[in-house]
């Protein structure tokens, strides 16, 4: 978490607070991921996804990477203006042009 929190820092993003959410618990998902809620200085939720594989990440998986983000707002019970996505792996074009349509920041590990 501390890396993830440095690599935002870098990019100018300060959050209050930051919590680490169990998607195994929470959603009964399997994917390996890690999801964050956090709060900024303006005071607005943040959706923070955290992605580290080997194998490419396609359009296919970058929606169901955006459900999450729904999910997370009905677990919150509030809207979550931010959203950040971490990414240790190579990523398809399509699928960063969805990320970023979608308003989606999109931070790659280089």
């Amino acid at each position: 978490m501390k890396n993830l929190i440095d690599k935002l820092q870098s990019k100018n993003i300060v959050l209050k607070q930051l919590t680490s959410i169990d998607i195994k618990k929470e959603f009964n998902s399997r994917k390996k991921i890690r999801l964050y809620l956090g709060v900024d200085l303006d005071r607005y939720y943040v959706c923070v996804i955290e992605v580290k594989k080997k194998s490419k990440i396609l359009q296919k998986e970058a929606l169901e990477l955006m459900e999450f983000h729904r999910k997370l707002e009905q677990f919150n019970d509030s809207a979550i203006k931010k959203k950040y996505i971490y990414i240790e792996a190579p990523i398809c074009s399509k699928a960063k042009e969805l990320l970023k349509k979608e308003k989606w920041r999109v931070l790659i590990k280089i």
